[in-house]
């Protein structure tokens, strides 16, 4: 069973930068690919960013592309969200998610996901 953390989010006005990170619960040797999802009120779960194993395969939201950059580091068990230049619509409550089942034609997809983070709010003001 792996537990996940995330941390980092908070307040930021409009054009800010945030850079939550998840950390996992014990040090794995198995090939987690992980993502962060968010999730606003009255509306669903959306992907916004994965990142394989190894760590050189990334996929991004298109509403992120440009703005968002997801990396991790596999020696602390730990990946990061660097968001920049934030919206007003990115508001919402990140969470971190890992599995074993995704692909590259199913990394976007939710259900895929076995481990998921409580996750942390990010909020951005205008």
């Amino acid at each position: 069973q792996v537990q996940l953390v995330e941390s980092g989010g908070g307040l930021v006005q409009v054009g800010g930068s945030l850079r939550p990170s998840c950390v996992a619960s014990e040090r794995t040797t198995r090939p987690y690919a992980m993502a962060w999802f968010r999730q606003a009120p009255g509306k669903e779960r959306e992907f916004v960013a994965a990142i394989s194993w190894s760590g050189l395969s990334t996929y991004y939201a298109d509403s992120v592309k440009g703005r968002f950059s997801i990396s991790r580091e596999n020696a602390k068990n730990t990946i990061y969200l660097q968001m920049n230049s934030l919206k007003p619509e990115d508001t919402a409550v990140y969470l971190c998610a890992a599995g074993l089942r995704p692909t590259a034609p199913t990394i976007r997809d939710h259900s895929v996901y076995d481990y998921w983070g409580q996750g942390t709010q990010v909020t951005v003001s205008s």
